[in-house]
Formats: structure tokens, sequence, C-alpha cells
């Protein structure tokens, strides 16, 4: 996984460019009509249920907007919520509550979607051994945020992008003329280029498990597709060789019966490509 430090760049860019994005040269609305000078306090409000996600990130935009803004939080990232309820205070300039605004909502209301779908899953797989994982199926520019609200509701993040994690799949696989020739090109790249990077690999049959753990060295072996039968013999087969991960279409009626069959982890795509946005607002006081 990336660096704290490489996180944080992640959030500063991603909040440099939405402002630049959404303001350009100026918000000219609240330049003509709200005086240079006024100040105001706004709340944000509550209008859903569920886990509420980018409160801290709130913090940081309203800093980066105008360091001068008071935000008083009431509720912290992970929290259920309810609608009612009021999540934070902002206090300062009125401009730049107002140029802080959208970024703030967007991102809330997105993040907080994220964590509560994944809650969701984390709850259907209590009492078992198994994570739920997200992918890398998440919204182009944004990506940190999204896996920052998938471990906010108790999810774990994957590999964050194609540089910090080896994932050799079907198509790696056929183009490099099998599962044995791209696992032993991997170490060989690996090796030539001085890099340290877990090794996962995608198998769509058993006899490709075979073939994985006759390569050796493999951190995590993706079971793809396979129904529940052939999961539990894909589990017996590894042992503690090493770790095992679930993919493939497993959604919440299927979550836990994959999760019974003794995967380490499960992995969705969904937890960030269909969630419907937390209703929140930002209201003045």
């Amino acid at each position: 996984m990336i660096s704290e430090e490489q996180f944080n760049s992640e959030i500063a860019l991603i909040i440099a460019n939405a402002i630049r994005e959404d303001v350009g040269d100026g918000d000219h609305t609240s330049l003509s009509c709200i005086p240079e000078t006024a100040t105001g306090k706004a709340k944000l409000l509550v209008k859903d249920k569920g886990i509420l996600a980018g409160v801290t990130f709130a913090k940081e935009v309203f800093n980066y907007v105008d360091s001068d803004l008071k935000v008083e939080v009431l509720i912290e990232d992970g929290e259920q919520v309810k609608y009612g309820d009021i999540a934070f205070y902002v206090e300062g300039s009125s401009q730049s509550i107002l140029k802080a605004e959208r970024l703030v909502l967007n991102a809330m209301q997105r993040m907080s979607a994220i964590a509560t779908k994944t809650n969701h899953f984390v709850k259907l797989l209590e009492g078992t051994k198994t994570k739920i994982l997200d992918t890398r199926k998440t919204t182009p520019g944004i990506r940190a945020l999204e896996k920052w609200a998938v471990t906010i509701g108790g999810g774990v993040n994957h590999r964050f992008a194609l540089y910090d994690m080896i994932m050799i799949k079907d198509n790696h696989i056929d183009f490099a003329g099998g599962v044995a020739k791209a696992i032993y090109k991997t170490k060989a790249y690996l090796k030539e280029h001085n890099k340290d990077l877990k090794i996962i690999v995608e198998a769509r049959n058993l006899l490709e498990i075979e073939e994985i753990l006759q390569s050796g060295g493999v951190y995590r072996i993706l079971i793809d597709n396979f129904n529940y039968e052939n999961t539990r013999k894909a589990v017996a087969l590894i042992g503690d060789q090493c770790l095992t991960e679930s993919s493939g279409g497993i959604n919440e009626d299927t979550a836990r019966h994959y999760a019974e069959c003794g995967v380490d982890f499960i992995s969705s795509g969904a937890l960030t490509h269909s969630v419907y946005n937390l209703d929140l607002s930002l209201k003045a006081v």
C-alpha cells in the first residue's frame, strides 16, 4: 500500500484541483452580493441515515480555503447518523464558507455512502474471519477519498493503484502464456528492478491454483468466479501457503456464504462503483 505521505499528497491534490475546477477566477455570486468582511456560521445537516464519512476531509478543505475558518465537530467519521443530526458547525468568512461548500458536500455525501455500504458488508461478515476489500473500480481523480471512506466503514484497502502491488489477472496470464510463466516473469522483473512488491494472482480454476502454489512466492490467490463448493476446495488446497480472496459478482446475498467457505478476504467493486449519495446539506445558522 502507499505511504501516509503519498496518501496525504493525493488528498492535497484532490482539494487543490477541485477548488480550481469549481472556483476558477472567483465565486462571483458571493463576491457580488456578500461583503468581504461579512462573517457567518453554517451547520452540516444530516438528512439521511448511515455512516458519516468525510468530516476530517471537510476540515482540510475549510483550512485550504481559509485557515481562519473555525470548525466545531459534533459527530466524527465512522459514527452512525440519522435524519436531523448536525455533524459540525463552521464559522468565519461567509465568502469562504460558500467557496468550500460544494466540495465539502460532494465529498462527504459520496464518502458517507461508501462508508455506509462498506459497513453493511462488514456486519454481514461478522463472526467469520473474512474481511471486505475494495478494488480499483473508483471514480477517476478521487480514488484516495473513496478508499478512505472504505476504511472509515470498517473495510480494508486493496492495492491503491498499479504501482504499489503486483496483481496478475486473467489477461496478464493469457498474454504471458500461462500462469506459471506470468509468475516467473514477474519475479524476474521485481528482482531486476529491485522492487519489493507483494504478488497476487488470479485463478480461474483449481488447476491454476495448483500451478500458482507450485510456483511459490505468492502473497494472495484471488479465487475468481468460483461457486461455493469449489471455493471450499480451493481454500483447503491452499491451506496456509498464502492468503485467499474471493471475487467476481459477490453481493450482499452471497457474501456471507463465501465467507463461510473460509476465505481471508472478499473483494467488491460495488463498495465504490454502486452507491447512492447520503443526503447532507450545509445550512446557514
